[in-house]
């Protein structure tokens, strides 16, 4: 079955240690040092397309490999937590991001896969008044934000067009990104390629342990991902983008020396065996897939496609120096850069006040399911 049982708190397809166990067998462990290639997976450091941060630095501004800028609006309002600001709004094939055109180091960053939500509404701009705008609800740690963008130039519709569009283009490309178990993967015994995926080797009489018999199947190695398929059963099968591989190794089993790849552990770290025979050529097939990934790795395909007509200026262009702040700022005070984000609903008016034993004063009335001590733990 996969994915196998768990162990250690950890999904496996097969009952093997941990691969950072040592294997007692000296000749093994010199053989598993030449042929494998243990690194940390790309998905452990992206957060461009998973968080939502708020003024972030101009490095993390910049685009990550693989991160290419699709469209650029000037004259977005930031409606929720910088009403009257005029700012730009950059979308990127993993984010929008919003700054100030006067403060540019008051930004905020939203990954794609935060987003619940994104639909139009109503909303009263400073500097348009009552107007449609771009509410965009998501959850990040927990915590759920809104936003709210407003385009200052009227009559144009691009804001909504382009953003739900590149939401939608990342929504449907996930088997980029993400490690798929019994998908529609082949058809008449051939990998489905995705867009601008190229299958670079085929393996026949590859077994996945992940039973006592094993099952045998076909590799596939693409410039995207690995994929596995049973030949009696095409819908038993796996596909792991580079993006989520962690490490890949020669380890010792009991079917003998087979290829174990672990997955990142925000796919909670499955750990993955195949059998090849014979020796050279599951080597050959370490040192490919290996060869593939640092090639990825160094620019990667997220799948996201859509291109605009008029393309936007290059993000250097569009950079704009800090200059350095001439004030301190207190640390308590970024909190605020934050709370003006939380989702409260459809929230009409405040609600009535209350006297809080715990701050000896008078505050409004907290939502239902809400706590202090839980708020304080938010801000901390």
């Amino acid at each position: 079955m996969l994915p196998g049982q768990q162990e250690g708190g950890r999904s496996v397809i097969f009952g093997w240690p941990s691969c950072q166990e040592k294997i007692s067998n000296n000749d093994l462990d010199n053989l598993a040092t030449c042929c494998s290639n243990i690194m940390a997976s790309m998905l452990d450091v992206l957060w461009e397309d998973r968080d939502v941060r708020f003024d972030i630095t101009a490095q993390q501004m910049k685009m990550r490999p693989g991160e290419v800028l699709i469209d650029c609006l000037d004259s977005i309002e930031d409606t929720k937590g910088n009403n009257g600001d005029r700012g730009r709004l950059l979308v990127t094939n993993l984010r929008i991001i919003w700054h100030s055109l006067a403060l540019p180091r008051v930004n905020l960053s939203v990954g794609y896969n935060s987003i619940i939500n994104i639909t139009t509404r109503t909303a009263n701009s400073k500097l348009r008044g009552q107007t449609e705008a771009l509410y965009i609800l998501t959850k990040s740690n927990n915590t759920r934000f809104e936003f709210i963008f407003t385009n200052v130039v009227p009559g144009s519709p691009r804001l909504f067009t382009s953003v739900i569009a590149v939401h939608r283009a990342y929504e449907t490309s996930k088997m980029y990104r993400d490690l798929k178990l019994r998908g529609a993967l082949i058809q008449n015994k051939q990998l489905r390629l995705l867009p601008r995926e190229e299958v670079y080797d085929k393996i026949n009489g590859v077994w996945n342990l992940s039973s006592d018999q094993g099952n045998l199947g076909t590799f596939f190695i693409t410039n995207v991902r690995i994929v596995w398929h049973a030949n009696m059963n095409e819908s038993f099968n796996v596909s792991i983008p580079y993006l989520q591989i962690r490490s890949i190794r020669i380890r010792d089993s009991k079917f003998g020396l087979a290829l174990v790849i672990e997955s990142s552990q925000q796919t909670g770290g499955y750990v993955l065996g195949f059998k090849i025979d014979p020796m050279d050529k599951l080597q050959d097939a370490v040192k490919e897939i290996n060869s593939l990934h640092k090639v990825y790795s160094a620019n990667p395909i997220f799948g996201v496609d859509y291109e605009m007509e008029e393309k936007p200026q290059p993000l250097e262009e569009l950079t704009v120096d800090q200059p350095p702040d001439d004030v301190e700022i207190e640390p308590d005070e970024q909190t605020d850069a934050f709370t003006a984000y939380f989702a409260d609903g459809n929230k009409q008016q405040d609600r009535e006040p209350m006297f809080s034993e715990e701050l000896g004063i008078a505050v409004e009335k907290l939502k239902e399911g809400f706590t202090l001590q839980g708020l304080w733990e938010v801000m901390g």
